[in-house]
């Protein structure tokens, strides 16, 4: 009867002794070290995020996944667009990267930089948790990439050194800094700007030195860097486009680990992402415009469009949005219109 009574224990701890063997198993196939890209390290939000990703997964794995975070696209010799095929390639393991820089790569991550899609925080919101997300998950799948979770760099508001910008008549003829894709290109041509691409690396002793007149960033951006001191006086917050992260794992990393371990990984990344958004946001919304308040406090001269100013500046981007509409791919846009409106 004593057999009898301590067979379940038996047979407890033979599971027990065989989920260490896997775990083992699988620890012994894992690399002691998974590189992890980012444009932006700590203390910018994006780089909190991309830290705090790789503190839970080590936390929850006992230490049998061990990210290292790169910041300043260091990987990829501080060019973040090429980022992403890096990823692919494998030369990088995985990364929080931008919308904006994969989007030469992914189509469809365009859609996050259609000029005033996106009004504000809860239509960002709309587009990443639901079926519009999905969608544009299952296109970079297709790249050999898993994405696995959503962070955020922000609303992307335009900075400059001459004087307060409200029309588009403002922009003329201001040299501004964009990101490395060519809708950007089209947007600030639209507003009579003269759109000069180049690396975050390169962005901040450009303005320093009035190479260019301007930018565009989110304001936590604007404030870690401390852009005043590079002559960014005018603050406009129009709210043009979104900067949502992506956490994302090679598609051969991602494969080799365990279930258990890809459940840990992916549920650690939504929790960093929750914590990353929270850090984005803090200070600019409806309940809490500390960070406003700061940076007026720092001499930064803040314009808020009113809407009759902000409907300028979309109907001067109209065609651009027509046009990208379709190489984004009409019936992504359209799930976009519609879940933004019902949001």
């Amino acid at each position: 009867m004593k057999f009898f009574k301590s067979l379940p224990a038996l047979v407890m701890g033979a599971a027990l002794a065989l989920s260490a063997t896997a775990h083992t198993a699988h620890a012994a196939d894992y690399k002691s070290e998974y590189k992890v890209s980012t444009v932006l390290g700590k203390p910018f939000p994006w780089g909190e995020a991309a830290g705090k990703w790789a503190e839970l997964v080590a936390e929850r794995t006992d230490g049998r996944i061990n990210l290292k975070v790169y910041p300043n696209a260091q990987l990829v010799a501080g060019d973040q667009t090429k980022e992403f095929t890096a990823m692919r390639q494998g030369i990088i393991d995985m990364a929080v990267g931008s919308t904006i820089n994969w989007s030469p790569q992914v189509k469809e991550l365009n859609l996050f930089s259609l000029p005033f899609l996106m009004p504000d925080f809860a239509a960002m919101d709309a587009l990443t948790q639901g079926p519009v997300g999905e969608k544009i998950f299952e296109a970079i799948r297709k790249q050999g990439i898993e994405p696995i979770g959503w962070a955020e760099n922000g609303f992307r508001e335009v900075t400059n050194s001459k004087h307060p910008i409200t029309s588009p008549a403002d922009l003329d003829g201001l040299k501004m800094r964009v990101v490395g894709s060519p809708l950007y290109n089209d947007i600030f041509t639209a507003l009579g700007a003269n759109p000069t691409q180049m690396s975050w690396a390169d962005a901040k002793p450009a303005l320093t030195t009035g190479a260019v007149d301007g930018q565009e960033n989110p304001l936590t951006v604007y404030d870690v860097a401390q852009m005043e001191t590079a002559g960014q006086t005018y603050i406009t917050l129009w709210h043009y486009v979104a900067d949502p992260l992506i956490f994302a794992v090679n598609k051969r990393v991602w494969n080799s680990f365990s279930d258990e371990d890809k459940a840990i990984v992916k549920q650690a990344a939504d929790d960093a992402g929750a914590y990353g958004i929270a850090l984005a946001r803090k200070g600019m919304t409806d309940d809490d415009q500390s960070l406003i308040k700061a940076l007026e406090a720092r001499g930064a001269k803040i314009t808020t469009l009113t809407p009759e100013q902000r409907q300028k500046f979309v109907d001067a981007t109209r065609d651009v949005y027509n046009k990208w509409k379709e190489r984004i791919g009409p019936d992504l846009v359209d799930m976009a219109e519609k879940s933004i409106a019902n949001r």
